[in-house]
């Protein structure tokens, strides 16, 4: 029984839809609004597979009810690129072979956005640690790190060697 409302904004467009009390976050998004970009993985917020920008941090969207989210504002990986093309850290993690299987890419590229926002000079170090919640079987996480070092590399040599 659909016994909730739930009102949000979602990858810039607002969005209602109802669910249960029980629904998560993660299964609202994907099956009520249909942005199956974010992945369930492990159900149980170690993966890092279902990481959205909820209210401008990030979450994991498995962990959350929806009902918690009601006014929110949400971006998941659909909504970093740039109008039909990819964005500058997509592009990176295709050229970086920064995927494979590609089911871990939208936990990634959504932790490596929120990490460059909040420290756009990241060490190799730093990038490892900021990307650490976030579990990949498939690429041994070089490419990954590779690809937001180029990233940091690209956006801070756009503003001059200064901080976004």
């Amino acid at each position: 029984m659909k016994d909730h409302l739930i009102k949000l904004t979602l990858n810039g467009m607002t969005r209602e839809a109802g669910c249960d009390s029980r629904t998560t976050l993660l299964d609202f998004i994907r099956h009520d609004l249909g942005a199956t970009g974010t992945h369930s993985g492990c159900e149980h917020g170690v993966c890092g597979a279902c990481t959205v920008e909820l209210n401008g941090q990030i979450v994991r969207s498995c962990l959350m009810f929806a009902c918690q989210a009601e006014g929110a504002t949400i971006k998941t990986v659909e909504g970093i690129a740039n109008n039909e093309s990819m964005s500058d850290l997509q592009i990176a993690f295709r050229k970086h072979h920064a995927l494979q299987c590609g089911f871990c890419t939208p936990g990634f590229l959504m932790s490596a956005e929120d990490l460059l926002r909040k420290n756009p000079h990241p060490t190799e170090q730093e990038v490892r640690e900021g990307l650490s919640g976030n579990l990949c079987r498939c690429t041994g996480y070089v490419g990954i790190v590779e690809a937001v070092l180029e990233v940091a590399s690209f956006r801070a040599q756009a503003n001059g060697g200064q901080h976004a």
